[in-house]
């Protein structure tokens, strides 16, 4: 599994789920994004649909009907019921699964830094995980460290 730390520091993740989740999709991926926030959920949804004047980015809640069928899945909860490999946990709060992800990324901000500060160290020589971590630079992101 590769853990990827997306720091928030210009952009709040409802503006940049909908970047990472369009190049997942691209990918061929399925994503699931959790949030305990119903508002955050809420936002990001409408970035997702709102991506550019152009283009959106179908998605749905867990809590509505055929979430199965859902590309972008935003749930409360780490249950992939539509096949998702990338995970995506918006409110810079870790969460463990049983369920296997390819990828996840973990977005945080200065209120959630030294809960993903924890997690990075917790990580540390876990088996079969790699961890990456990204920060904003002049509106763009700079993968600064892995491991």
């Amino acid at each position: 599994m590769r853990v990827m730390f997306y720091q928030l520091s210009r952009d709040p993740a409802h503006g940049v789920v909908p970047l990472l989740a369009k190049k997942s999709l691209e990918a061929g991926e399925r994503v699931l994004v959790v949030s305990g926030e119903d508002t955050q959920r809420a936002e990001i949804a409408r970035g997702l649909w709102t991506l550019s004047p152009h283009s959106f980015l179908a998605n749905g809640e867990a809590s509505e009907p055929h979430p199965d069928r859902q590309p972008i899945l935003l749930s409360g909860e780490v249950e992939p019921v539509n096949g998702a490999r990338f995970l995506f946990l918006a409110d810079g709060h870790w969460r463990e699964s049983e369920a296997r992800f390819e990828r996840v990324f973990y977005l945080f901000d200065d209120a959630t830094l030294q809960e993903a500060r924890q997690v990075w160290k917790d990580l540390r020589g876990r088996e079969g995980v790699t961890k990456e971590y990204w920060a904003q630079e002049d509106g763009r992101w700079a993968k600064k460290a892995s491991e």
